[in-house]
Protein backbone atom coordinates (compact mmCIF):
# COMPACT_ATOMS: atom_id res chain seq x y z
CA UNK A 1 0.00 0.00 0.00
CA UNK A 2 1.16 3.29 -1.48
CA UNK A 3 2.18 6.38 1.43
CA UNK A 4 -1.12 8.65 0.08
CA UNK A 5 -3.36 5.38 0.44
CA UNK A 6 -2.11 4.60 3.91
CA UNK A 7 -2.74 8.08 4.77
CA UNK A 8 -6.42 7.82 3.24
CA UNK A 9 -7.24 4.95 5.06
CA UNK A 10 -6.35 6.51 8.43
CA UNK A 11 -7.85 9.47 7.71
CA UNK A 12 -10.98 7.44 6.74
CA UNK A 13 -11.03 5.00 9.91
CA UNK A 14 -10.69 7.34 12.29
CA UNK A 15 -13.67 9.30 11.09
CA UNK A 16 -15.83 6.15 10.47
CA UNK A 17 -14.83 4.81 14.15
CA UNK A 18 -15.98 8.25 15.45
CA UNK A 19 -19.20 8.84 13.64
CA UNK A 20 -19.64 4.89 14.64
CA UNK A 21 -18.95 5.50 18.58
CA UNK A 22 -21.50 8.86 17.89
CA UNK A 23 -24.14 6.64 16.34
CA UNK A 24 -24.06 4.15 19.56
CA UNK A 25 -24.05 7.40 22.05
CA UNK A 26 -27.02 9.44 19.69
CA UNK A 27 -29.21 6.06 19.73
CA UNK A 28 -28.90 5.38 23.29
CA UNK A 29 -29.76 9.15 24.05
CA UNK A 30 -32.35 9.15 22.25
CA UNK A 31 -33.94 5.75 23.43
CA UNK A 32 -33.42 7.54 27.00
CA UNK A 33 -35.40 10.82 26.29
CA UNK A 34 -38.28 8.43 24.29
CA UNK A 35 -38.30 6.98 27.40
CA UNK A 36 -38.90 10.03 29.55
CA UNK A 37 -41.05 11.57 26.97
CA UNK A 38 -42.99 8.40 27.32
CA UNK A 39 -43.24 8.21 31.35
CA UNK A 40 -43.70 12.05 31.03
CA UNK A 41 -47.07 11.14 28.50
CA UNK A 42 -48.21 8.70 30.63
CA UNK A 43 -48.04 10.35 33.62
CA UNK A 44 -49.76 13.55 32.61
CA UNK A 45 -52.38 11.22 31.16
CA UNK A 46 -53.12 9.06 34.12
CA UNK A 47 -53.07 12.55 36.30
CA UNK A 48 -55.83 13.97 34.18
CA UNK A 49 -57.79 10.72 33.93
CA UNK A 50 -57.26 10.46 37.89
CA UNK A 51 -59.02 14.36 38.03
CA UNK A 52 -62.00 13.39 35.71
CA UNK A 53 -62.82 10.03 38.10
CA UNK A 54 -63.06 12.67 40.90
CA UNK A 55 -65.17 14.88 39.02
CA UNK A 56 -67.54 12.23 37.72
CA UNK A 57 -68.01 10.75 41.44
CA UNK A 58 -68.44 14.49 42.46
CA UNK A 59 -71.16 14.53 40.17
CA UNK A 60 -72.90 11.15 41.17
CA UNK A 61 -73.12 11.89 44.76
CA UNK A 62 -74.62 15.01 43.87
CA UNK A 63 -76.85 13.34 42.19
CA UNK A 64 -78.28 11.76 44.89
CA UNK A 65 -77.28 14.18 47.77
CA UNK A 66 -80.94 15.51 48.37
CA UNK A 67 -82.13 11.89 48.64
CA UNK A 68 -79.04 10.95 51.45
CA UNK A 69 -79.89 14.44 53.28
CA UNK A 70 -83.26 13.20 53.39
CA UNK A 71 -82.29 10.73 55.94
CA UNK A 72 -84.86 8.08 54.47
CA UNK A 73 -83.83 4.63 54.07
CA UNK A 74 -86.47 2.92 52.72
CA UNK A 75 -86.86 0.56 49.68
CA UNK A 76 -88.33 3.15 47.76
CA UNK A 77 -85.70 6.03 48.59
CA UNK A 78 -82.79 3.49 47.60
CA UNK A 79 -84.05 2.02 44.85
CA UNK A 80 -84.37 6.02 43.53
CA UNK A 81 -81.27 6.49 43.95
CA UNK A 82 -79.97 2.90 42.22
CA UNK A 83 -82.26 3.95 39.40
CA UNK A 84 -80.34 7.70 39.39
CA UNK A 85 -77.31 6.08 39.66
CA UNK A 86 -77.70 3.42 37.02
CA UNK A 87 -79.12 5.73 34.43
CA UNK A 88 -75.78 8.11 34.33
CA UNK A 89 -72.61 7.37 31.89
CA UNK A 90 -70.14 9.11 30.37
CA UNK A 91 -68.48 7.49 27.05
CA UNK A 92 -68.75 4.19 25.29
CA UNK A 93 -67.66 2.60 29.18
CA UNK A 94 -68.12 5.17 31.51
CA UNK A 95 -70.61 3.82 34.32
CA UNK A 96 -70.91 3.99 38.13
CA UNK A 97 -72.00 0.85 40.75
CA UNK A 98 -73.17 0.01 44.04
CA UNK A 99 -72.05 -1.95 46.81
CA UNK A 100 -72.88 -2.73 50.29
CA UNK A 101 -70.31 -2.76 52.71
CA UNK A 102 -70.29 -6.72 53.07
CA UNK A 103 -69.19 -6.83 49.52
CA UNK A 104 -73.10 -7.27 47.89
CA UNK A 105 -73.24 -5.52 44.79
CA UNK A 106 -76.72 -3.81 44.50
CA UNK A 107 -76.23 -1.92 41.36
CA UNK A 108 -74.22 -2.20 38.05
CA UNK A 109 -76.25 -0.98 34.93
CA UNK A 110 -73.80 -3.02 32.62
CA UNK A 111 -73.34 -6.32 34.04
CA UNK A 112 -77.12 -6.55 35.53
CA UNK A 113 -76.42 -10.45 36.35
CA UNK A 114 -73.96 -9.40 39.36
CA UNK A 115 -76.72 -7.64 40.77
CA UNK A 116 -77.31 -9.05 44.32
CA UNK A 117 -74.31 -11.35 44.43
CA UNK A 118 -71.58 -11.03 47.28
CA UNK A 119 -68.62 -10.59 45.59
CA UNK A 120 -66.18 -10.08 48.51
CA UNK A 121 -63.88 -13.20 47.67
CA UNK A 122 -63.89 -12.38 43.61
CA UNK A 123 -60.24 -11.66 42.47
CA UNK A 124 -58.86 -10.64 39.55
CA UNK A 125 -56.05 -12.28 36.81
CA UNK A 126 -53.36 -11.61 39.35
CA UNK A 127 -55.04 -12.86 42.31
CA UNK A 128 -56.01 -8.97 44.22
CA UNK A 129 -59.08 -9.38 46.16
CA UNK A 130 -60.65 -6.74 43.79
CA UNK A 131 -63.70 -5.93 46.28
CA UNK A 132 -61.95 -6.04 48.63
CA UNK A 133 -59.71 -3.71 48.02
CA UNK A 134 -62.28 -1.04 46.80
CA UNK A 135 -64.17 -1.39 49.70
CA UNK A 136 -61.13 -0.70 51.79
CA UNK A 137 -60.60 2.26 49.68
CA UNK A 138 -63.72 3.69 50.41
CA UNK A 139 -63.09 2.92 54.21
CA UNK A 140 -60.60 5.08 54.80
CA UNK A 141 -61.76 8.10 53.11
CA UNK A 142 -62.03 7.10 49.29
CA UNK A 143 -59.64 7.37 46.69
CA UNK A 144 -58.11 5.64 43.60
CA UNK A 145 -57.50 1.77 43.21
CA UNK A 146 -56.29 -0.09 40.59
CA UNK A 147 -57.38 -3.64 39.36
CA UNK A 148 -58.75 -5.37 36.51
CA UNK A 149 -62.33 -5.69 35.35
CA UNK A 150 -64.51 -7.22 32.26
CA UNK A 151 -64.51 -4.33 29.63
CA UNK A 152 -68.05 -3.53 28.34
CA UNK A 153 -67.34 -3.25 24.98
CA UNK A 154 -64.95 -5.93 23.84
CA UNK A 155 -66.41 -8.45 26.85
CA UNK A 156 -62.53 -9.07 27.88
CA UNK A 157 -60.94 -8.35 31.55
CA UNK A 158 -58.65 -5.18 30.84
CA UNK A 159 -56.88 -2.52 32.95
CA UNK A 160 -58.80 -0.25 35.46
CA UNK A 161 -58.14 3.02 37.24
CA UNK A 162 -61.41 2.88 40.10
CA UNK A 163 -62.65 5.93 42.05
CA UNK A 164 -64.94 4.97 44.94
CA UNK A 165 -66.08 6.68 48.06
CA UNK A 166 -67.97 5.61 51.05
CA UNK A 167 -71.72 6.60 51.39
CA UNK A 168 -72.09 6.35 55.32
CA UNK A 169 -75.60 7.07 55.73
CA UNK A 170 -76.90 3.95 53.78
CA UNK A 171 -73.57 1.34 54.31
CA UNK A 172 -73.02 2.33 50.36
CA UNK A 173 -69.69 2.19 48.29
CA UNK A 174 -70.39 4.02 45.34
CA UNK A 175 -67.67 4.19 42.79
CA UNK A 176 -66.45 4.50 38.94
CA UNK A 177 -63.87 4.17 36.54
CA UNK A 178 -62.31 4.43 33.63
CA UNK A 179 -59.94 1.44 31.68
CA UNK A 180 -56.60 1.93 30.80
CA UNK A 181 -55.88 -0.26 27.77
CA UNK A 182 -56.56 2.74 25.58
CA UNK A 183 -53.66 4.47 27.52
CA UNK A 184 -51.48 1.37 26.67
CA UNK A 185 -52.38 1.79 22.99
CA UNK A 186 -51.71 5.18 23.05
CA UNK A 187 -48.00 4.38 24.48
CA UNK A 188 -47.73 1.60 21.92
CA UNK A 189 -47.92 3.96 19.15
CA UNK A 190 -45.58 6.48 20.67
CA UNK A 191 -42.99 4.02 21.25
CA UNK A 192 -43.32 2.76 17.44
CA UNK A 193 -42.91 6.63 16.33
CA UNK A 194 -39.96 6.85 18.63
CA UNK A 195 -38.61 3.49 17.40
CA UNK A 196 -39.13 4.76 13.85
CA UNK A 197 -37.25 8.30 14.25
CA UNK A 198 -34.24 6.55 16.13
CA UNK A 199 -34.13 4.32 13.28
CA UNK A 200 -34.34 7.17 10.79
CA UNK A 201 -31.68 8.98 12.70
CA UNK A 202 -29.01 6.08 12.19
CA UNK A 203 -29.75 5.81 8.61
CA UNK A 204 -28.71 9.38 8.15
CA UNK A 205 -26.07 9.24 10.77
CA UNK A 206 -24.87 5.85 8.05
CA UNK A 207 -24.97 8.31 5.00
CA UNK A 208 -23.21 10.84 6.53
CA UNK A 209 -20.15 8.24 7.29
CA UNK A 210 -20.28 6.95 3.87
CA UNK A 211 -20.63 10.42 2.53
CA UNK A 212 -18.15 11.80 4.84
CA UNK A 213 -15.80 8.73 3.74
CA UNK A 214 -15.78 9.44 0.41
CA UNK A 215 -15.25 12.82 0.24
CA UNK A 216 -12.36 12.16 2.50
CA UNK A 217 -10.84 9.55 0.40
CA UNK A 218 -11.80 11.95 -3.12
CA UNK A 219 -9.72 14.42 -1.22
CA UNK A 220 -6.90 12.90 -0.63
CA UNK A 221 -6.44 11.94 -3.82
CA UNK A 222 -6.83 15.20 -5.10
CA UNK A 223 -4.60 17.30 -2.44
CA UNK A 224 -1.25 16.22 -1.96
CA UNK A 225 -0.57 14.77 1.67
CA UNK A 226 2.05 17.31 3.06
CA UNK A 227 -0.50 20.37 1.75
CA UNK A 228 -3.45 18.03 3.38
CA UNK A 229 -1.75 17.95 6.37
CA UNK A 230 -0.16 21.59 6.94
CA UNK A 231 -3.42 22.91 5.97
CA UNK A 232 -5.83 20.04 8.22
CA UNK A 233 -3.74 21.52 11.06
CA UNK A 234 -4.09 25.06 11.00
CA UNK A 235 -7.94 24.27 10.01
CA UNK A 236 -8.39 22.79 13.36
CA UNK A 237 -6.50 25.24 15.53
CA UNK A 238 -8.39 28.24 13.83
CA UNK A 239 -11.52 26.46 14.74
CA UNK A 240 -10.94 25.25 17.94
CA UNK A 241 -9.64 28.66 18.86
CA UNK A 242 -13.41 30.26 17.08
CA UNK A 243 -14.68 28.04 18.96
CA UNK A 244 -13.40 28.65 22.53
CA UNK A 245 -13.47 32.31 21.60
CA UNK A 246 -17.09 32.09 21.02
CA UNK A 247 -18.28 30.16 23.76
CA UNK A 248 -16.27 32.23 26.21
CA UNK A 249 -18.19 35.41 25.02
CA UNK A 250 -21.95 33.99 24.95
CA UNK A 251 -21.61 32.64 28.79
CA UNK A 252 -20.29 35.91 29.29
CA UNK A 253 -22.96 37.67 27.99
CA UNK A 254 -25.68 35.42 28.92
CA UNK A 255 -24.82 35.23 32.50
CA UNK A 256 -24.50 38.74 32.91
CA UNK A 257 -25.97 41.28 30.40
CA UNK A 258 -29.80 41.07 31.70
CA UNK A 259 -28.07 41.11 35.59
CA UNK A 260 -26.33 44.04 34.91
CA UNK A 261 -27.78 46.18 32.82
CA UNK A 262 -31.34 45.56 33.50
CA UNK A 263 -31.33 45.72 37.13
CA UNK A 264 -29.76 49.38 36.75
CA UNK A 265 -32.64 50.21 33.65
CA UNK A 266 -35.28 48.82 36.36
CA UNK A 267 -33.60 51.36 39.65
CA UNK A 268 -33.92 53.98 37.09
CA UNK A 269 -37.23 53.21 35.84
CA UNK A 270 -38.43 53.77 39.69
CA UNK A 271 -36.28 56.54 40.18
CA UNK A 272 -38.16 58.59 37.34
CA UNK A 273 -41.33 57.45 38.45
CA UNK A 274 -40.94 58.73 41.44
CA UNK A 275 -39.35 61.73 40.28
CA UNK A 276 -43.00 61.89 38.06
CA UNK A 277 -45.12 61.77 41.00
CA UNK A 278 -42.92 64.15 42.97
CA UNK A 279 -43.31 66.92 40.18
CA UNK A 280 -47.39 67.07 41.02
CA UNK A 281 -46.10 67.98 45.02
CA UNK A 282 -44.96 71.09 46.33
CA UNK A 283 -41.63 73.11 46.51
CA UNK A 284 -39.85 70.88 47.94
CA UNK A 285 -41.04 67.73 46.54
CA UNK A 286 -40.26 68.82 42.85
CA UNK A 287 -36.50 69.82 44.16
CA UNK A 288 -36.79 66.47 45.58
CA UNK A 289 -37.56 65.40 41.69
CA UNK A 290 -35.01 67.33 40.42
CA UNK A 291 -32.35 65.55 43.14
CA UNK A 292 -33.71 62.00 41.48
CA UNK A 293 -33.35 63.33 37.64
CA UNK A 294 -30.06 63.95 38.52
CA UNK A 295 -28.92 61.29 40.12
CA UNK A 296 -30.74 59.29 37.02
CA UNK A 297 -28.66 60.81 34.97
CA UNK A 298 -25.60 59.86 36.70
CA UNK A 299 -26.65 56.20 36.81
CA UNK A 300 -27.51 56.51 32.67
CA UNK A 301 -23.56 57.11 32.74
CA UNK A 302 -23.12 54.33 34.73
CA UNK A 303 -25.25 52.24 32.50
CA UNK A 304 -22.64 53.39 29.28
CA UNK A 305 -19.97 52.74 30.99
CA UNK A 306 -21.70 49.20 31.84
CA UNK A 307 -22.06 48.49 27.90
CA UNK A 308 -18.49 49.82 27.18
CA UNK A 309 -16.64 47.06 29.85
CA UNK A 310 -19.60 44.12 28.70
CA UNK A 311 -17.41 43.97 25.48
CA UNK A 312 -14.15 43.73 27.39
CA UNK A 313 -15.16 41.42 30.92
CA UNK A 314 -18.52 41.63 32.10
CA UNK A 315 -18.37 41.95 35.73
CA UNK A 316 -19.96 44.77 38.33
CA UNK A 317 -17.03 47.08 38.77
CA UNK A 318 -17.89 48.22 42.28
CA UNK A 319 -17.76 44.95 43.01
CA UNK A 320 -13.77 44.67 41.41
CA UNK A 321 -13.27 47.77 43.00
CA UNK A 322 -14.76 48.21 46.48
CA UNK A 323 -15.56 44.53 47.31
CA UNK A 324 -19.36 42.68 48.23
CA UNK A 325 -19.79 44.63 51.31
CA UNK A 326 -19.23 48.49 49.95
CA UNK A 327 -20.79 47.13 46.86
CA UNK A 328 -24.03 46.10 48.98
CA UNK A 329 -23.88 49.08 50.62
CA UNK A 330 -23.66 51.48 47.97
CA UNK A 331 -26.85 48.98 46.31
CA UNK A 332 -28.80 49.65 50.13
CA UNK A 333 -28.08 53.20 49.59
CA UNK A 334 -29.61 53.52 45.68
CA UNK A 335 -32.22 51.36 46.53
CA UNK A 336 -33.20 53.92 49.26
CA UNK A 337 -32.69 56.85 46.91
CA UNK A 338 -34.82 55.38 43.98
CA UNK A 339 -37.91 53.76 45.74
CA UNK A 340 -38.03 55.91 49.06
CA UNK A 341 -38.36 52.52 51.14
CA UNK A 342 -35.32 52.65 53.85
CA UNK A 343 -32.90 49.69 53.18
CA UNK A 344 -30.28 49.42 56.41
CA UNK A 345 -27.17 47.22 55.19
CA UNK A 346 -25.05 45.86 58.19
CA UNK A 347 -22.01 44.02 57.60
CA UNK A 348 -19.87 41.30 59.89
CA UNK A 349 -17.00 38.89 60.02
CA UNK A 350 -14.83 38.25 57.56
CA UNK A 351 -16.50 39.24 54.05
CA UNK A 352 -13.74 39.92 51.40
CA UNK A 353 -12.45 36.07 51.01
CA UNK A 354 -14.67 34.87 48.37
CA UNK A 355 -14.00 34.00 44.82
CA UNK A 356 -14.99 36.51 42.31
CA UNK A 357 -18.05 34.52 41.27
CA UNK A 358 -19.19 33.93 44.71
CA UNK A 359 -19.66 37.44 45.01
CA UNK A 360 -21.08 38.51 41.90
CA UNK A 361 -23.82 35.87 42.73
CA UNK A 362 -24.80 37.49 46.26
CA UNK A 363 -24.62 40.74 44.58
CA UNK A 364 -27.12 39.60 42.35
CA UNK A 365 -29.58 37.94 44.37
CA UNK A 366 -28.95 41.33 46.78
CA UNK A 367 -30.42 43.24 43.72
CA UNK A 368 -33.23 40.66 42.51
CA UNK A 369 -34.36 40.75 45.90
CA UNK A 370 -34.67 44.72 46.17
CA UNK A 371 -36.31 44.58 42.94
CA UNK A 372 -38.95 42.12 43.94
CA UNK A 373 -39.27 44.25 47.30
CA UNK A 374 -40.18 47.39 45.38
CA UNK A 375 -42.58 45.51 42.55
CA UNK A 376 -44.35 43.67 44.99
CA UNK A 377 -44.15 43.54 48.97
CA UNK A 378 -45.27 47.32 49.64
CA UNK A 379 -42.86 47.39 52.69
CA UNK A 380 -41.70 50.18 54.46
CA UNK A 381 -38.62 49.19 55.93
CA UNK A 382 -35.52 46.83 54.21
CA UNK A 383 -32.70 45.41 56.09
CA UNK A 384 -29.45 43.73 54.05
CA UNK A 385 -27.05 41.58 56.12
CA UNK A 386 -23.72 39.99 55.32
CA UNK A 387 -22.12 37.69 57.26
CA UNK A 388 -18.82 35.94 56.95
CA UNK A 389 -17.00 33.26 58.60
CA UNK A 390 -14.58 31.10 57.98
CA UNK A 391 -16.53 28.51 55.90
CA UNK A 392 -17.63 31.10 53.71
CA UNK A 393 -20.26 34.18 53.83
CA UNK A 394 -24.03 34.72 54.12
CA UNK A 395 -26.38 37.01 52.92
CA UNK A 396 -29.75 38.04 54.40
CA UNK A 397 -32.65 40.25 52.62
CA UNK A 398 -35.24 41.25 55.11
CA UNK A 399 -38.39 43.05 54.52
CA UNK A 400 -41.63 44.15 56.54
CA UNK A 401 -44.11 43.68 53.74
CA UNK A 402 -47.34 41.64 52.53
CA UNK A 403 -45.26 38.54 51.92
CA UNK A 404 -46.33 35.93 49.48
CA UNK A 405 -46.91 32.22 48.98
CA UNK A 406 -42.98 31.10 48.66
CA UNK A 407 -44.07 27.28 47.79
CA UNK A 408 -46.56 27.70 45.10
CA UNK A 409 -44.94 30.84 43.39
CA UNK A 410 -41.44 28.88 42.69
CA UNK A 411 -43.09 25.99 41.06
CA UNK A 412 -45.47 28.24 38.78
CA UNK A 413 -44.67 27.83 35.13
CA UNK A 414 -45.15 31.45 34.44
CA UNK A 415 -44.34 33.08 37.44
CA UNK A 416 -41.01 33.17 39.98
CA UNK A 417 -38.73 33.75 37.52
CA UNK A 418 -36.40 35.92 39.72
CA UNK A 419 -36.59 33.29 42.43
CA UNK A 420 -35.61 30.47 40.75
CA UNK A 421 -32.50 32.83 38.95
CA UNK A 422 -31.65 33.18 43.00
CA UNK A 423 -31.74 29.47 43.38
CA UNK A 424 -30.10 28.65 40.03
CA UNK A 425 -27.09 30.95 40.98
CA UNK A 426 -26.26 29.81 44.22
CA UNK A 427 -26.30 26.64 43.34
CA UNK A 428 -24.16 26.79 40.61
CA UNK A 429 -21.79 27.83 43.30
CA UNK A 430 -22.42 24.70 45.89
CA UNK A 431 -24.12 26.97 48.07
CA UNK A 432 -27.26 27.59 49.94
CA UNK A 433 -30.72 29.77 49.52
CA UNK A 434 -33.91 30.09 51.64
CA UNK A 435 -36.69 31.42 51.40
CA UNK A 436 -39.66 32.23 53.93
CA UNK A 437 -42.28 34.62 53.92
CA UNK A 438 -45.19 35.20 56.18
CA UNK A 439 -48.01 38.67 56.17
CA UNK A 440 -45.03 39.83 58.55
CA UNK A 441 -42.84 40.01 55.91
CA UNK A 442 -40.38 37.82 53.63
CA UNK A 443 -36.67 36.84 54.15
CA UNK A 444 -34.28 35.33 51.66
CA UNK A 445 -31.30 33.77 52.73
CA UNK A 446 -28.26 33.02 50.93
CA UNK A 447 -24.84 31.50 51.92
CA UNK A 448 -21.54 30.89 49.44
CA UNK A 449 -19.24 28.78 50.59
CA UNK A 450 -15.43 30.14 49.91
CA UNK A 451 -14.27 26.95 48.12
CA UNK A 452 -15.36 28.58 44.85
CA UNK A 453 -17.41 27.09 42.10
CA UNK A 454 -17.93 23.24 42.01
CA UNK A 455 -16.22 21.24 39.44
Amino acid sequence: MKLRQKVIFLAITPLILALFAIALAVRHQAATLAQLQRDTIQQAYLASKEAELRHYVALASHSVAQLVDSGRKDPATLDEAKRILGALSYGDDGYFFVYDMQGNNLMHPRQPELVGQNLWDLKDQDGNPTIQRLLQRARTGGGLERYFWVKPSTHKAAPKLGYVVAMPEWGWMLGTGIYLDDVDQALAKIDAQQSGNIDNTMLWIAAIAIASALAVGSSGLALNVSELRVADAKLKALAQRVVESQEEERARLSRDLHDGISQWLVSIKLQIEAGIIRLGGDAGQRQAAQTVFEHTAEQLNDVLGEVRRISHNLRPAILDDLGLAAALAHLAEEATLSSAIPVHFAAEGATDHLPDMANTVLFRIAQEALTNIGRHAGASRIDIALAGDAAGVTLTVRDDGAGFDAAGIALHPQRGIGLRNMMERIEAIGGQFDISSSAAGTTVLARAPNHGTPT
